[in-house]
């Protein structure tokens, strides 16, 4: 099997790095950085990030495992302490794989559409005052919005910003995107829901500028400004992310352990 690891460049990560290494070549795994199977990411649910945007070109070939270095991460199976039996498991056993939902972003401006993808959520907001935009969803006019922004998130991602904004959390094998506001202002002319919407996998919602603004674009870490967006397309992507699971570990029990912090003897 090849492999490659992304650490999240602390100290203890890349100490677990070189031990992981060790033991992968003991065992016979191959380090292969431009044509890895399994990616394996040593730090917390960014450094799982940066791993997915690292090989986001190549998801139809590889899987991901997660070894969090601190506290219990959503994409993280695997603690520090337990690197040899991730390796053993990896050279003894078939895992079985998860693939989740993405979020497709295409922007289009004058010059053209550029697509994009998230694996947690997609969310604009305003550089120098509150955004104003139009929301169609499936090509009809939904709301006008006007605040500080908007949060697009997968499955995935709605334990993340969409939580804090009070939205829901569903489970990572519903195909859906959910809307979520940020800082809604209503009056007679902006009037909004006010709650997250939840859109199924062959719905899309486009988010159409409707003044001159600076917009900060954000793909899950990775940020860009623009000022020459007219429309957005959010929608559920054609391709999924996979994850390797060696052990069973239920999306509800990470919720549960993560917000609740229960204990189940």
């Amino acid at each position: 099997m090849n492999y490659v690891v992304v650490d999240r460049g602390d100290e203890l990560s890349k100490q677990l790095a070189e031990q992981f290494h060790e033991l992968a070549a003991a065992r016979g795994l191959t380090f292969n950085e431009d044509s890895p199977e399994m990616v394996v990411s040593i730090g917390g649910d960014g450094t799982l990030l940066q791993a997915f945007h690292s090989y986001k070109d190549r998801l139809d070939d590889v899987a991901f495992v997660g070894v969090h270095t601190g506290h219990l991460g959503f994409f993280a199976d695997w603690k520090a302490g337990e690197l040899e039996e991730l390796v053993r498991m990896m050279t003894e056993s078939e895992p079985h794989i998860v693939r989740y939902p993405l979020a497709q972003i295409e922007l289009e401006t004058a010059s053209g559409v550029s697509n994009h993808i998230a694996l947690n959520e997609f969310t604009i907001k305003g550089v120098d005052n509150t955004i104003v935009a139009q929301i169609n969803i499936n090509d009809e006019l939904f709301e006008m919005f006007r605040g500080d922004g908007i949060v697009v998130s997968t499955p995935l991602g709605s334990t993340a910003y969409n939580k804090s904004l009070g939205g829901a959390v569903i489970h990572p094998s519903i195909e859906s995107l959910q809307i979520a506001e940020i800082a809604s202002i209503n009056n007679r002319v902006y009037r909004t829901l006010g709650s997250a919407v939840v859109l199924p996998q062959h719905h899309h919602c486009d988010i159409i500028s409707r003044k001159e603004q600076r917009l900060l674009l954000s793909f899950d870490h990775l940020n860009m400004t623009r000022s020459d967006i007219r429309s957005i397309r959010c929608s559920v992507a054609s391709r999924k992310v996979s994850f390797a699971r060696y052990r069973p570990f239920p999306f509800w029990n990470r919720v549960r352990e993560a917000f609740l912090g229960y204990d189940v003897k």
